[in-house]
């Protein structure tokens, strides 16, 4: 009773008169192989089918009205946005306040010139460097 043969192919129909319509036409030819190779298209696949088909004389409005109904009931695809672009590491400026003051009390000092470079070079401080930056700045305010 549902035999799949037996049903109606508006969209095989319309391809086919679209291949008698534009024999040379490389999008129709393809459409049409694509259509038989997976049984389905696309929906913007089907707005490009529909507006070569419309062009076409002698074709039945009625199957004209079938591609477009079939497009109409195809869910439309939105792309989201593309999230903002900011850097992998955020420069802390707590740490950074810190290993200033250090350095402008004591310009040698090698571990608060390391954890510097590394603030430069946009590196995130392991909380472990931040407990050294305070133990630091606790003896440095003691002098």
């Amino acid at each position: 009773m549902n035999d799949p043969k037996k049903r109606i192919d508006i969209i095989n129909e319309v391809l086919e008169e679209c291949i008698l319509a534009y024999p040379v036409s490389s999008f129709i030819i393809s459409l049409y192989k694509q259509y038989q190779q997976r049984g389905s298209l696309s929906k913007k696949q089907l707005q490009g089918l529909y507006g070569k088909a419309s062009i076409v004389q002698g074709l039945a409005p009625g199957k004209l009205a079938g591609v477009e109904a079939i497009i109409k009931k195809m869910p439309t695809r939105y792309k989201s946005e593309k999230p903002s672009i900011k850097p992998l590491y955020e420069k802390d400026p707590e740490a950074e306040g810190l290993i200033r003051e250090i350095l402008a009390k004591f310009p040698q000092h090698k571990r608060a010139l390391f954890l510097l470079s590394k603030c430069e070079n946009n590196e995130q401080l392991s909380p472990a460097d931040l407990l050294d930056l305070k133990k630091i700045k606790q003896i440095v305010d003691r002098k």
